[in-house]
């Protein structure tokens, strides 16, 4: 009740009323004891008010509860005895014997350890204690990648056509099972990967909720006579979330239709296998996902060159995301289009606070961010600026805290820092390290080894460094670099962190609205954390992904991850979020410039031109904010930004408008070569208002390949002109380009470019409760 004590016109007698005898009131009125407010919900129905995609929230466990703890004690004994196995998920019959050797199993193990070595299969080991075995796993075969792929592509038909409420349903058993089974999956994560059990719970809970967000999407928007899905589609996992991630691109590509082939990475294929059987016994066909283990550069390479592959989902680093978007130029999917890809990549995450920052709180935030999974999240943080008024305060209680953290081994529950993956990730740590400490930069080693020394633990380092230009890489461990500002400082040193062209998450801590502001505004990242950490990113309350060498987008459990997994069509854009709430209404969005300039555009226009610039202002997402659900104390809003230069390619009058209006109607600028004179697209571009032309610029063709502001095209024209831009647009620096192609009997048809592809998603996450109290329960009635 203390926001009702400024209110003159509650009575005092009711201000200090015994809440006591308000509880018993309201258990007397419910007939619940210690009944719970109505407007809040249970964590288990926090999604549950959506409408039509209403969903279960995935279940968590109290690791201070006696009996729980002592129900996963015995599970994680009976996981400590199990030898698991991964092997290509393909029927295969051994040449030997007629009895073929069947996708793995997590119940029994088909390997034979005396001759394991010499059938292919390659030892699992524990990296936080190198003496346990934890399975086997074999490689995929070149032979078995040609079965699996054409075996996918011979499924394709029957699993797109699969009613969306039936693929949902599978989705969401397996999301059940997936619960049912969580003592055995935690010790398999924690023996597997590393992982510490409360990292362990969260990312089967996240794994739980990608397959139920992606179902309830689908069962609610789709229809699969106009959601097209691509056809083979091949994930490409990373060893950090085995699990989570793996689920995720598997749910998303199996919710839209396509067939998967799954390929986790070659240090984590045992969670992986169990994740695939799980889906099978969930009702996905056998043929719909299979699991192909082995290494990036054997098994992922033959893949990503596959001709029936039409999309990647790939999480890993920036140099395999070029690597594969260059692989992937060389051809284009089977309907004519650039093959679809999205990649999740590295990240230089950064966190600012000012003096007005609750050290105390900063200093949990900076933790759990830096340190927790020993430093290996994609959302780590590696960067934090400390305004120069009582930075020595907060290094310091940094390092005397960190110094109470035990690194040991990850199913201890006194564990805070597990082991890396293995001893290359240590290698490069360490090397990183000597070399910061080298450079004469002020280097602190903290926490409490109890490790025992059987495994891959890097000891947590604290680096204070005198510039943000030292950090040239991504340094994927437990490492926090430190750089003192002064108050003046702070607009260059928000330069610098965009400088490093990624731009995954980012965090503010600040009393001050106008300081808050001005940092979210100005950073360029996808993720953003206002008095919090930075890192545990929900689905559908935190869309994860980020934008320039950080990724590609849509974000991860965000709404338009979906639409990158179909063949374009009316599905195409920004309807996705027409079911969303936006807090700025569209009538307000003119004020934008560039929407002024279509709107201007809009004036001169009749017939076709003006029916296709219509529809781009009428999907434009610009300038509107999008709230999305979340815990009570906490705000999570959602909004699109402009993405960058757009090189448009026109062959026609009809093709100019689409590609400027496009542009205008994302924010964009757009840049295109001069056209040949006289031809319809030199009339057409002669033509546009001056407000549009502010927005247009002629270059050539060496200042586009070389300008890293571009970060799409729009390209108009048929399949053989298309393949011949691929490949110079794939070997280009900076950020990888986003490439959408219409031809001109589409544009006459009235198709539209996909608006969305111009746009970076960005959600901010504010912890509401940080500015004295929970503003949200204070004026809840």
């Amino acid at each position: 009740f203390v926001n009702r004590l400024g209110d003159a016109r509650v009575p005092v007698a009711e201000l200090v009323a015994d809440p006591v005898q308000q509880a018993q009131q309201l258990a007397l009125e419910t007939g619940q004891l210690g009944a719970p407010h109505p407007k809040i919900p249970l964590p288990r129905d926090l999604f549950a008010d959506l409408g039509a995609q209403s969903r279960l929230n995935s279940a968590g466990l109290n690791l201070a509860h006696e009996q729980q703890l002592a129900a996963l004690a015995a599970g994680l004994l009976r996981g400590a005895q199990a030898v698991y196995a991964a092997a290509p998920g393909v029927v295969v019959v051994n040449p030997a014997s007629t009895a073929p050797l069947n996708p793995v199993s997590a119940d029994a193990a088909p390997v034979n350890p005396a001759s394991a070595s010499a059938d292919g299969w390659q030892p699992v080991l524990n990296p936080a204690d190198l003496r346990d075995q934890v399975g086997w796993a074999r490689p995929a075969t070149a032979t078995e990648i040609e079965l699996a792929v054409s075996r996918a592509a011979r499924a394709a038909p029957a699993w797109q056509g699969t009613p969306p409420p039936q693929r949902a349903a599978c989705l969401k058993r397996a999301a059940d099972l997936l619960e049912q089974r969580r003592p055995g999956l935690l010790g398999l994560l924690v023996r597997e990967a590393g992982k510490s059990l409360p990292n362990a719970i969260a990312e089967v809970r996240e794994a739980v909720d990608f397959l139920r967000y992606y179902a309830a999407q689908v069962e609610a928007t789709f229809d699969n006579a106009t959601h097209r899905p691509l056809g083979v589609v091949l994930c490409i996992s990373p060893w950090n979330f085995p699990l989570a991630i793996f689920t995720g691109q598997v749910a998303a590509a199996l919710a839209s239709g396509n067939c998967v082939l799954a390929k986790p990475a070659e240090q984590t294929p045992l969670i992986a296998a169990v994740m695939v059987n799980i889906l099978h016994e969930a009702g996905v066909p056998p043929d719909a996902v299979q699991l192909l283990p082995g290494a990036g550069e054997t098994v992922g390479a033959a893949l990503v060159a596959h001709p029936l592959v039409a999309g990647v989902l790939f999480t890993g680093s920036t140099e395999v995301s070029r690597l594969i978007a260059q692989t992937l130029a060389q051809r284009l999917s089977p309907q004519g289009r650039p093959v679809a890809l999205i990649a999740e990549t590295g990240g230089q995450n950064a966190l600012v606070a000012d003096s007005s920052a609750l050290a105390e709180q900063l200093v949990g935030d900076v933790l759990a961010s830096s340190f927790d999974s020993a430093g290996q999240r994609c959302s780590a943080l590696r960067l934090l600026c400390l305004q120069e008024d009582g930075a020595g305060r907060v290094v310091e209680m940094l390092k005397l805290a960190m110094d109470e953290w035990v690194i040991g081994h990850p199913g201890r529950l006194r564990t805070d820092v597990g082991p890396v993956i293995d001893a290359e990730a240590r290698a490069r740590i360490e090397q990183h390290i000597a070399a910061m400490q080298a450079a004469g930069q002020r280097v602190t080693r903290m926490g409490r080894d109890e490790s025992g020394g059987q495994g891959y633990f890097v000891r947590p380092a604290l680096i204070e460094i005198d510039r943000i230009s030292r950090l040239q890489r991504e340094v994927f461990g437990p490492v926090l670099h430190v750089l003192r500002y002064r108050r003046e400082q702070l607009g260059s040193v928000l330069d610098a962190i965009n400088a490093t062209g990624y731009g995954l998450t980012f965090g503010v801590h600040s009393r001050i609205d106008a300081t808050i502001a001005q940092v979210t505004q100005k950073v360029r990242a996808g993720n953003i954390y206002v008095n919090r950490n930075v890192i545990g990113a929900v689905v559908g309350v935190q869309p994860f992904g980020g934008m320039g060498l950080s990724g590609t987008g849509p974000k991860a459990g965000g709404p338009l991850y979906l639409y990158r997994l179909l063949q374009a069509g009316p599905t195409a854009g920004n309807q996705a979020l027409a079911a969303l709430p936006a807090k700025r209404k569209a009538a307000d969005l003119p004020e934008l410039p560039t929407l002024r300039a279509l709107q201007s555009l809009l004036a001169g226009l009749n017939g076709p031109l003006l029916t296709a610039c219509e529809a781009y202002r009428a999907h434009s997402a610009l300038g509107q904010m999008f709230n999305l659900p979340g815990p009570t104390g906490e705000s999570n809003r959602y909004q699109l930004l402009a993405r960058g230069a757009v090189w448009a390619v026109p062959q026609s009058a009809l093709g100019l408008a689409h590609q400027v209006a496009a542009a205008l109607a994302s924010g964009n600028a757009c840049w295109l070569e001069a056209p040949a004179a006289g031809s319809a697209v030199a009339q057409a571009l002669a033509a546009l208002p001056p407000e549009v032309r502010a927005f247009v610029q002629l270059r050539s063709a060496a200042q586009l390949l070389g300008d890293t502001q571009l970060s799409a095209m729009l390209f108009e024209g048929d399949a053989d002109a298309l393949q011949a831009q691929l490949p110079r647009l794939a070997q280009r620096a900076g950020a990888l380009m986003r490439v959408e192609n219409l031809s001109a009997a589409q544009l006459a048809a009235g198709a539209l470019y996909d608006l969305s592809a111009l746009m970076h998603e960005q959600s901010i996450s504010t912890n509401t409760a940080a500015a004295g109290g929970n503003a949200q329960l204070m004026t809840m009635g």
